[in-house]
């Protein structure tokens, strides 16, 4: 009797991190099906998702969103949905016990995904337990109480995501200014300590099993990113640092992190200790590099869900690269170091890009037209 494949929903298809594990999770032997909303969107446009739909998503209706998800939930009777970004991780989060008699999520409950939510929360639970981190003050009476302040200072909001809402002041007056300001703009915001922006940025991607116990994890490092000022990582490679994967591992098992988790460190010049800065709360959109390095996070995934032992994977191919063509250009275009930088921008020993591949050519092209697609709305909603 030929064995039912396990039914898995990726949501959503416009994440880079969707080409990785589609193609992981079919190989794994699963009916894999990305949700999507373009028709370019990479989820729809790779060759390994058995099912793409085009459904409803936006960040800024999740009521909505989340209403149109559960209709497809119910109607097709998915084993496992795995969420592809922040947005959707919250969302499904949120309705997780709403969702139980219909699928198995795999994120987080509600009271522990709050610590990726919530970036106070994540620099209170390191500062409790002596994880190196930023000093962030508990709130504003707090920090016009301190009397041991060292400028700079940053105010960003508690909440958002990437450099939304990021201030660097110099003395009180501007960070109280700003923060009065930006409260009214983002919402709560906290204040920390400056990290000097001149050493490596590092991920570390780890996997709890529910019994509790990290069973996998890779640590890259951030070699160039874009824009060149601060931006998201366009060259990373792979590196051996057993002192993050202690701290990450420490700060997950105290909130009780079950599954996968992706933190942000940056490494302070000052000390040359790598610092958590946040946790988020799904696949990276670099993943595909620990796939590259010998890691499966699609492989413990589901051996977590069918309740069987999760196979420990530590063994990292380390200096393996990936690359993300698409910014690595611009990067090459704006950046002084384009001709000195180490590793070379030509070369590409150990490397994989994260979109491109001659196995799913259509990818690569449906992603970059719809690249051009973005820059044309844009432009036209910047026109008076």
């Amino acid at each position: 009797m030929t064995q039912k494949k396990l039914r898995v929903l990726l949501c959503e298809g416009m994440a880079r991190q969707v080409l990785p594990m589609s193609k992981s999770l079919r190989e794994l032997g699963c009916e894999v099906t990305t949700y999507n909303t373009s028709k370019l969107d990479p989820g729809y446009a790779s060759k390994y998702p058995h099912r793409k739909l085009i459904g409803y998503f936006n960040i800024h209706e999740p009521e909505k969103t989340y209403a149109a998800l559960k209709v497809e939930l119910e109607k097709y009777h998915y084993d496992l949905v795995i969420p592809m970004n922040d947005d959707v991780a919250i969302i499904l989060s949120k309705y997780k016990e709403e969702l139980k008699g219909i699928t198995e999520i795999a994120v987080n409950d509600w009271d522990t995904i709050q610590y990726s939510i919530d970036k106070l929360k994540t620099m209170a639970v390191c500062m409790e337990n002596g994880l190196p981190c930023p000093k962030t003050f508990n709130s504003r009476e707090e920090f016009a109480k301190a009397t041991d302040v060292q400028y700079p200072l940053v105010v960003k909001p508690r909440t958002a995501c990437g450099a939304v809402g990021f201030f660097v002041g110099n003395n009180y007056d501007s960070v109280i200014n700003y923060l009065n300001s930006a409260e009214k703009k983002f919402g709560p915001c906290l204040i920390q300590e400056y990290i000097p922006q001149s050493d490596i940025q590092y991920k570390c991607e780890i996997f709890i099993d529910s019994n509790g116990e990290m069973k996998g994890a890779c640590v890259f490092a951030k070699v160039r990113w874009y824009p060149i000022n601060g931006g998201s990582s366009c060259l990373n490679k792979t590196v051996d640092r057993p002192d993050i994967i202690r701290d990450c591992e420490k700060l997950l098992k105290t909130i009780n992190w079950r599954g996968y988790a992706d933190i942000d460190l940056i490494q302070d010049p000052r000390d040359g200790i790598a610092k958590i800065m946040e946790i988020n709360p799904r696949i990276t959109g670099s993943v595909k590099i620990c796939f590259e390095a010998g890691i499966n996070f699609s492989k413990m995934i589901l051996e977590d869900y069918n309740k069987v032992e999760v196979k420990p994977q530590f063994n990292v191919k380390y200096d393996t690269y990936l690359r993300y063509m698409h910014t690595d250009i611009l990067w090459f275009l704006k950046s002084k170091e384009r001709f000195s930088c180490k590793p070379s921008w030509f070369t590409f020993k150990n490397t994989t890009d994260q979109i491109f591949s001659w196995a799913d050519l259509w990818v690569g092209i449906a992603y970059t037209l719809q690249g051009f697609s973005k820059i044309i709305k844009d432009k036209k909603k910047r026109k008076v």
